[in-house]
């Protein structure tokens, strides 16, 4: 699993646990409790309740009117400046127009701004939509159906914290991005992997040593039977569970490429795959025009999966400069976490583990430098998971890219170019279109903000008190622009 499931005795980057006893007991639990079938099935009874007037949505949507945003400051998620004298026409789900301020547009309903700044939704490269926002007792105490749940409320908080586009990198999002898609319940658009692909003693294979050997009788681990991961070893079955994520609807692949810290059974400097198993993954995901990326955090480990045609690195940050560089000229993404070993970090594990976080950190730092200078193309997301207290602090882990970059960077990061990374998915991305911008025809995803992000990016990380609007999908979500 990416690097950080919210546990507290074990973490992958900085705070993840999801080879720690508790996770482990969760993923128990869900095997006992019941098959994926039947969870899936029992979620989607419960998200079809607003379609039988059981629930009214958080989210309105004029009926069948254009909305004229007037009266704002722009930024339009590329230039490094604020644009004046025009507002933004929205027509159903898409920005129609940006006519000039004092163009008159029939029909309308007209929403005035107060001056403040307009900018696109924001995008998180790196989330995972089931297990962010629900604690690890809670999980273990709880329902099955529960933990769905509670990642159907945390996507309506997430898009309310301003992230209306998330890449979920691990874990069975499927049920939850159909229900947004369709209107059901309030959320962000999710570009999901499924389950991570892990071999045998990689960092998606959550077994202990008492499950094994695997035999051909062997049932399913219970992290495989969740949809968490799939344990592939060998060209063939790395084919077959490629393949089965991409009937699921799997927008891109992930791989495990490489350990994670305070892992039982695959050390952080480990290589995962073979050249040849990473090219069956990647030529698989190739076919149906899509790519795969990575979990991997050393310099071989990077250069064995970019060698192998990885399109996205995610994590990375014990690179070299010399892999960062390759990195650049082949054009690859980093998807990289501002593992800190600060307040968001993880405090509990053990000291070779606390060891390992400080090396990860220092890493941190360098990565962004080297990054910065040989003008890789970096993406930005969170990696947080079973930590509620966490994803309040999504915005402000952006913020803390002020650190390397100017705030016009920073924001073209979580948008316009972020939205780049979601584009590589190209047949199989579920949302064509133009997203992390403003200009016609483009996804009318909308933040307005009580302030000026190019001048304050702490702005983003308190969405209550500065996010006055937020639109997804020509949807309001919120409007306190009044008050």
């Amino acid at each position: 699993m990416p690097s950080s499931l919210p546990g507290h005795a074990t973490a992958h980057g900085l705070r993840c646990a999801c080879h720690g006893a508790d996770a482990l007991g969760l993923f128990r639990r869900i095997d006992q409790g019941m098959t994926r079938r039947s969870v899936l099935r029992g979620i989607a009874a419960s998200l079809a309740a607003p379609a039988l007037g059981l629930a009214v949505p958080a989210f309105a949507q004029s009926a069948g009117r254009p909305v004229l945003l007037r009266n704002a400051r722009i930024f339009d998620g590329r230039a490094g400046r604020l644009i004046e004298g025009r507002n933004v026409l929205v027509e159903g789900a898409m920005i129609k127009a940006m006519p000039p301020a004092a163009e008159p547009v029939a029909g309308a309903e007209i929403i005035d701004c107060g001056g403040r700044t307009l900018m696109p939704g924001l995008i998180d490269a790196h989330w995972h939509a089931i297990l962010a926002g629900i604690p690890q007792l809670v999980a273990l105490t709880a329902d099955i159906p529960y933990v769905h749940l509670v990642a159907a409320q945390e996507a309506e908080r997430t898009v309310l914290r301003g992230f209306t586009t998330i890449r979920d990198v691990g874990g069975p999002a499927f049920a939850l991005k159909r229900a947004i898609d369709e209107g059901r319940i309030p959320g962000p658009r999710i570009y999901p992997c499924g389950a991570m692909i892990s071999q045998t003693s990689g960092h998606g294979d959550f077994r202990q040593r008492s499950d094994l050997p695997r035999t051909a009788g062997t049932t399913l681990s219970v992290a495989e039977q969740a949809g968490i991961s799939a344990i592939a070893d060998g060209e063939a079955e790395v084919l077959r569970r490629v393949r089965e994520q991409l009937m699921l609807g799997a927008s891109q692949i992930k791989i495990m490429a490489g350990g994670g810290v305070s892992s039982d059974f695959d050390p952080l400097d480990s290589i995962q795959y073979s050249e040849a198993e990473m090219r069956a993954a990647v030529a698989a995901a190739a076919d149906w025009g899509t790519y795969v990326c990575a979990h991997v955090y050393t310099p071989a480990g990077i250069q064995r999966a970019l060698a192998c045609g990885v399109r996205s690195i995610e994590h990375g940050q014990l690179a070299d400069e010399d892999t960062v560089r390759r990195m650049a000229d082949q054009g690859a993404w980093w998807s990289i976490q501002p593992f800190l070993a600060d307040e968001d970090a993880n405090p509990h594990g053990s000291p070779a583990a606390q060891a390992q976080r400080k090396m990860i950190a220092e890493g941190t730092v360098r990565c962004f430098e080297w990054g910065q200078k040989h003008k890789v193309k970096m993406a930005w997301g969170t990696d947080i998971l079973f930590n509620p207290a966490g994803t309040a602090g999504q915005g402000r882990q952006l913020a803390k890219l002020a650190r390397w970059f100017d705030a016009a960077e920073v924001l073209r990061m979580a948008t316009s170019h972020s939205a780049g990374l979601m584009a590589l998915s190209g047949p199989r991305n579920p949302y064509p279109g133009k997203l992390g911008v403003i200009e016609a025809g483009a996804h009318a995803d909308l933040l307005v903000l009580d302030g000026d992000p190019l001048r304050n990016l702490d702005l983003i990380g308190d969405p209550d008190r500065n996010m006055k609007f937020i639109m997804k999908a020509g949807r309001i979500h919120k409007n306190t622009l009044a008050a």
